[in-house]
């Protein structure tokens, strides 16, 4: 798998990166080795987690396989700080304390002395900036975090944060901004994606496949064992099953038909693609589906197709 630079600094990653969100609750350790083992031996470095999927459980499960199932050195470890549910409903937290302290429960459970790309994994309000962005500097100067990033981070709050750590050296510089983006979400081509460019941040999409839709799968109804089905996600894949994404599914199944592809593999080229995008995170159910998706890693859409889907998906 070809290797991209995060952005202007020199970590490298591999152009698709796992996404472990369902790790530990929907997808149990025997998928998950078997997941990773197909990621590394696919070419695949960048391991993407959070301290809130799963209450710690993804980054549990993740630990418990680095160093048994994978090498630690042959993988990018990725995690996040500032989301989680310890009383039951949706909390953030970008305090300095806060995120630290969530830092150390993650190296605790990840069982790694440091990750690779520790990130802030959404903005707040009532948490001053500059506090936020003090607890990147003391990851990276205690060893804690080779390299540190934002997550869901508007166009110019992307901007007031790189640019408030490039304004004094020895600051932390932004490797990276992980925002939703695909053909069914692409408002952060208006703001997020230039500000990350002129700011040097790699972009690392979420959801790129359009939370699953773009896959075709709900063309025809709802399985019952996809994403839709669960009580964990329905509302957030029932978001995009609306009159618009049904178009865009359409042309998107009309040039998977025409070049032979799957719908999935025209969704993720047309993503990982796109200029100042380093590597998409893709999550899967099952390890055969991940294998699937590691094959786009052989294919690149003609210009004439992205233009098509770029007009198809732009209203």
């Amino acid at each position: 798998m070809q290797q991209r630079a995060v952005g202007s600094t020199g970590l490298k990653v591999s152009r698709l990166g796992l996404g472990t969100l369902t790790w530990g609750r929907d997808t149990d350790e025997h998928e998950a080795r078997d997941q990773l083992v197909a990621f590394v031996e696919a070419g695949g470095t960048l391991v993407d987690t959070a301290a809130g999927y799963g209450d710690g459980a993804s980054e549990e499960l993740v630990g418990s396989l680095l160093g048994d199932v994978v090498a630690r050195e042959d993988v990018v470890l990725a995690t996040k700080a500032g989301i989680s549910r310890r009383r039951g409903t949706r909390e953030t937290n970008a305090s300095r304390g806060f995120l630290l302290s969530t830092l150390d429960a993650s190296l605790r459970r990840l069982g790694v002395d440091h990750v690779d790309l520790w990130q802030v994994h959404t903005w707040v309000d009532d948490t001053p900036l500059e506090e936020t962005l003090s607890a990147l500097d003391l990851a990276v100067s205690s060893g804690r975090a080779s390299y540190v990033g934002v997550s869901n981070y508007s166009g110019w709050q992307t901007g007031q944060a790189a640019a408030w750590q490039r304004a004094v050296p020895g600051r932390a510089v932004l490797a990276s901004t992980q925002v939703e983006y695909s053909l069914l979400s692409r408002g952060v081509e208006a703001e997020v994606l230039p500000a990350a460019q002129a700011l040097g941040l790699g972009v690392l999409p979420w959801s790129p496949l359009g939370r699953g839709v773009l896959t075709g799968k709900y063309r025809h109804g709802t399985p019952a064992d996809s994403r839709a089905a669960s009580p964990h996600f329905s509302a957030f894949v029932e978001a995009y099953l609306t009159d618009r994404s049904a178009r865009v599914v359409e042309a998107v199944a009309a040039a998977a038909d025409g070049l032979g592809w799957a719908p999935l593999e025209v969704a993720l080229a047309w993503v990982r693609d796109r200029p100042g995008v380093t590597a998409p995170i893709v999550g899967a159910r099952t390890a055969a589906q991940l294998k699937g998706i590691l094959g786009v890693e052989e294919l690149s859409l003609p210009a004439e197709i992205v233009d098509a889907l770029d007009d198809v998906s732009g209203d």
